[in-house]
C-alpha cells in the first residue's frame, strides 16, 4: 500500500522488541511498568503492549480518560494542579491518584478517599540536562520535598511518585541516586505501600545492564517494603516509529537544502523546544539540509548524507518519531498532520488515521 506522506510509521517488529524488555524487567524485578502518556498515547498500538505493561499514567483529564477507556488495566492519576470541576471526573476513571501538593492533597483528600492516594516527593535532584525539564529546577513546583509536609501527608496517602530521571541511560548514576532518595526519604518511604520512580530510566537503549537494573529495584522494593512502579514512556516505544516525507524543492543558497512536506515546528516539536536534531540518514557522500515547508526561518529537520543526489518527489524516513512527537504535532501554517499508519511484523502497511481540512477547521472555532 502507497500511503501519501507525511505520515507516522508505527513499526510492530520494533515495538514488540521493547515490550519484551519492559516483560523481562518486570520479571525479573517485581516492579510494574506503566505506560507514560504524555510521552507516547497513540492508542492503535495499545493492543501490542497491554500484555507487557501494568497500565498507564497521565497527566491530566483527558490523558487520564484515554489510558482508562483505550489501555484499561491500572489506571494512575496525576496532574499539577486538579480544578475543581476536573477532580469527579478523574476519581470515576482512575485506581490512584496522585497529588502534587500537600495543599492539593488537602483540598481533594475526601473526594477521593474510595481510591489509593498518592503524593508527589521532589527529592531536589535530577538527571535532566535541560533546564526547561528539570524537575528539580529552582523554586520547582513540582512536588513536596519537605519532610515535615511529607510527614503531615502520611495519614492520607498510600504511596509517592518521584520522578527524576530524563533519558538516563547511565545505570551507576541512577543507583546512586537512588541511594540518596533511600538515605533522605527511607524512613518515611517505609511506612508507604508504593512507591513509583517515574519514567526517563533509558533501560531499552543498547548495552544498558537490564539484569544490574532489575536487581537494584529488587533490592530497593525490599528494603522500603513496597511495591515500585515505573513509568517508561520514551524507554516503551524508542525507534519505533519513523516520520515519513517527501521532498518538495530543492535549493542551492550556498548548501542543498532539500524542503519536504512536513515541519519540525508542527510534527516534531520536542526537537525544536530542545534545539536537537532529527535523525537522519547520515550514509553516502551527498549532503542536504532537510528544512520544513512552513515559513518559520528555522524550520529545520537537520543535516542529512545519501548515497545519490537527491530528487523531488524522493522519500525520506525520519527515526524515532513516536515519544514527545506524535503527543505534540499541530496545526501550525495550516499544514496537514501526518498520517498514522502502521506496520504489521508480516511487512504489511497499513493506514489507520488521516486528517483532513475538517480537522484543522474543527481545531478551531
Amino acid at each position: 500500500m502507497t500511503i501519501p506522506t507525511p505520515y507516522y510509521l508505527m513499526d510492530l517488529s520494533a515495538l514488540r522488541r521493547n515490550m519484551e524488555i519492559v516483560a523481562r524487567l518486570r520479571e525479573a524485578s517485581g516492579a510494574k511498568a506503566l505506560l507514560a502518556l504524555k510521552c507516547f498515547a497513540t492508542w492503535s498500538v495499545f493492543d501490542q503492549m497491554r500484555d507487557d505493561m501494568d497500565g498507564t499514567t497521565s497527566s491530566s483529564l483527558f490523558e487520564l480518560r484515554l489510558g482508562h477507556e483505550k489501555f484499561g488495566k491500572e489506571t494512575h492519576a496525576y496532574s499539577v494542579a486538579w480544578a475543581d470541576h476536573e477532580i469527579d471526573e478523574a476519581i470515576s476513571y482512575a485506581d490512584k491518584i496522585i497529588f502534587n501538593s500537600l495543599t492539593q492533597l488537602d483540598r481533594f483528600a475526601d473526594k477521593a478517599d474510595h481510591i489509593e492516594r498518592g503524593l508527589r516527593l521532589n527529592p531536589r535532584f535530577s538527571t535532566s540536562g535541560f533546564d526547561l525539564a528539570d524537575p528539580a529546577r529552582p523554586f520547582s513546583r513540582l512536588g513536596e520535598w519537605d519532610l515535615d509536609r511529607l510527614e503531615a501527608a502520611a495519614d492520607l496517602i498510600s504511596g509517592v511518585m518521584v520522578h527524576y530521571n530524563c533519558e538516563n541511560a547511565d545505570f551507576e548514576l541512577f543507583s546512586a541516586q537512588l541511594d540518596r532518595i533511600e538515605a533522605e526519604f527511607g524512613a518515611f518511604l517505609k511506612r508507604l505501600d508504593w512507591i513509583s520512580l517515574g519514567g526517563g530510566i533509558h533501560f531499552t537503549g543498547p548495552d544498558y545492564p537490564l539484569d544490574r537494573l532489575a536487581d537494584r529495584l529488587k533490592a530497593f522494593s525490599d528494603r522500603m517494603g513496597a511495591q515500585i512502579y515505573l513509568e517508561p514512556g520514551e524507554a516503551s516505544i524508542t525507534n519505533s516509529a519513523t516520520l515519513e516525507v517527501s521532498v518538495l524543492d530543492i535549493i542551492d543558497n550556498g548548501k542543498k537544502v532539500a524542503i519536504v512536506d512536513s515541519s519540525i515546528e508542527a510534527h516534531m516539536l520536542d526537537l525544536l523546544i530542545y534545539r536537537e536534531t532529527a535523525k537522519l540518514p547520515m550514509q553516502g557522500g551527498h549532503a542536504y539540509q532537510i528544512a520544513g515547508k512552513t515559513c518559520l526561518a528555522g524550520d529545520i529537520f537537520g543535516e542529512a548524507q545519501f548515497d545519490r543526489p537527491l530528487q523531488i518527489g524522493d522519500r525520506i524516513s525520519i527515526a524515532d518519531a513516536a515519544g514527545y512527537t506524535m503527543v505534540k504535532k499541530n496545526w501550525f501554517n495550516g499544514v496537514n498532520m501526518p498520517a498514522i499508519a502502521i506496520r504489521d511484523e508480516d511487512g504489511t502497511i497499513r493506514l489507520v488515521r488521516d486528517f483532513t481540512y475538517d480537522d484543522y477547521r474543527d481545531s478551531l472555532s
